[in-house]
């Protein structure tokens, strides 16, 4: 997280206060940032193509040890998400541009310039779509593997809602992205259950599992992954119950992280789980039969996905 300057968008008052809420983080939320090199590169290599990283949007405290491993999470469709989940620090709030007709090519030449081994490939909600950007998903993974055929490809994408009563729609656009045959299919649930409304607007919990599920039914030679960010409020038992949840959906791997509030408009944190806590629900996580855990104050949706 980067800290605001007096002259951004905020009163000082609050960049005062919002520097105290930074300082006040726990010391396991501190940590460097990767070598500047690494982060430079990459922000070079993407900046001239005008495409974007989640890593970089999102300002993600792992960027330099993923890049470092040859592992990045390009944002797909633009900047502006049609959500407006209360945790999220991407734009929202006003019209998405256009899509770029260049992007897929664009993301497989950054691909091959980078060198990764493993990429992510998510993207911003675009309910404004006729398709929700599925047909995206999969243009975009052609484009990447014709240049990088060596290069695997994970995708992170949003439910595909497409409004009332479009639940075939939704199982449609997920069958879309399924048979590009990523190595892994991921869609997060981001928190509990009874948390929904309050974190993600215009998400549902229920809906999200079905995500999971369609994939599986779809083709369960691909594994499917899932996340939660803790510190909204949920209690130990409901983040449990969650995990159990996303099992009995088909879901192979997780990841579990600390919620870091980007600024004074996003939700505060209500409580900071301890390093010893995420280890005692990664634990939990391995004994239902979860394939793959990271379970981490840092960690994040893409954390060491290449493994």
């Amino acid at each position: 997280m980067d800290l605001p300057t007096e002259t951004d968008n905020v009163t000082q008052f609050n960049v005062h206060e919002w520097r105290s809420e930074i300082e006040a983080l726990p010391s396991w939320l501190r940590r460097p940032i990767g070598k500047a090199s690494e982060i430079s590169t990459v922000q070079r290599i993407i900046k001239q193509r005008q495409i974007h990283t989640i890593c970089e949007e999102g300002r993600c405290p792992n960027r330099g040890e993923c890049y470092a491993q040859k592992t990045a999470t390009f944002l797909l469709m633009g900047q502006t998400c049609t959500r407006a989940c209360a945790f999220c620090q991407v734009e929202k709030g006003h019209a998405p541009m256009p899509l770029d007709p260049e992007e897929p090519q664009k993301v497989a030449t950054a691909v091959q310039l980078l060198g990764l081994r493993y990429v992510v490939l998510t993207s911003v909600a675009r309910d404004d779509l006729p398709d929700g950007g599925a047909g995206w998903f999969a243009a975009t993974m052609a484009a990447v593997r014709q240049m990088n055929p060596e290069t695997l490809i994970e995708v992170l994408t949003p439910d595909f809602w497409g409004g009332k009563e479009s639940g075939e729609k939704q199982r449609q656009r997920v069958a879309t992205v399924v048979s590009a045959q990523p190595v892994c299919y991921n869609h997060n649930i981001e928190t509990v259950r009874s948390l929904q409304g309050r974190v993600r607007r215009g998400a549902q919990y229920e809906r999200s599992l079905d995500v999971l599920r369609y994939v599986k039914e779809l083709d369960p030679t691909i594994a499917t992954k899932s996340g939660l960010m803790l510190g909204h409020g949920e209690t130990e038992a409901e983040v449990i119950e969650a995990m159990a949840d996303l099992r009995a959906a088909g879901c192979d791997r997780i990841t579990l992280g600390q919620y870091m509030r980007p600024s004074l408009e996003h939700l505060p944190v209500q409580k900071y789980w301890t390093p010893e806590e995420f280890e005692k629900f990664g634990a939990i996580a391995r004994e239902m039969g979860f394939a793959h855990v990271r379970s981490g104050p840092l960690v994040r949706s893409s954390y060491h996905a290449g493994e």
